[in-house]
């Protein structure tokens, strides 16, 4: 449980990114708290890494300008995360990320605020522009959320199916985790030319050149 107001204790606790590891990409976005977003980074790696009961699992999540996200999706079925209170829905519960863990094998988006709550689960993303740019051989995920990211301020991070970590902003890849050093070869999908940053096993693809990604 939370103390005290839903908006005293995120800014409480959170005071900046806990690492260095994921701060090629982070610096990208500069729109919101880089360390709740980290905290997503890392519920979306334990996803690629961990899968479920030994096989890989794919899912979305939007962070940021979530009234625009919910506007354009739509539930794919009765939500699981309706009804419960708000101070159990922040990424920091560790109920929570377990609970995410159980639902990321349910069709559909995550749909988190900018202040780290997961508003809703299983959503269908409506959202369809022209203004992407999605790398060939990815699928349907990645396109819903090049083309959420590009019709809102929301950060589109998806979990592919090869445990591969993507993340989206104004229509663009801007960078991929890789969770295993053996699958970069196999799995990268960042154009030339990138930044490459190797923490153990898990690897950080974000462009050499890159602007900050702020509100439009």
């Amino acid at each position: 449980m939370l103390e005290g107001s839903a908006e005293e204790g995120t800014s409480a606790r959170y005071q900046g990114p806990k690492s260095l590891m994921f701060e090629s990409i982070l610096c990208q976005v500069t729109e919101y708290d880089p360390a709740i977003l980290e905290s997503l980074i890392e519920l979306a790696v334990e996803i690629a890494r961990e899968g479920r009961e030994g096989r890989r699992i794919g899912t979305l999540f939007t962070f940021g300008d979530e009234q625009t996200v919910l506007a354009k999706s739509r539930p794919l079925i009765l939500d699981p995360l309706a009804g419960h209170p708000q101070s159990a829905r922040h990424l920091s519960d560790p109920n929570l990320r377990g609970t995410i863990k159980e639902l990321a094998q349910l069709d559909g988006a995550f749909v988190v605020s900018r202040e780290g709550f997961v508003l809703s689960a299983c959503r269908y993303l409506d959202a369809i522009t022209s203004e992407v740019e999605v790398p060939l051989g990815l699928g349907s995920r990645h396109i819903a959320a090049a083309n959420i990211s590009a019709v809102s301020n929301a950060v589109g991070v998806v979990v592919s199916e090869s445990a591969v970590v993507r993340f989206f902003c104004h229509g663009k890849l801007v960078g991929e985790i890789i969770p295993e050093l053996w699958m970069i070869d196999r799995t990268v999908q960042a154009r030339d030319p990138v930044k490459r940053e190797t923490f153990g096993e898990l690897t950080v693809l974000t462009p050499s050149t890159h602007r900050p990604i702020t509100a439009k």
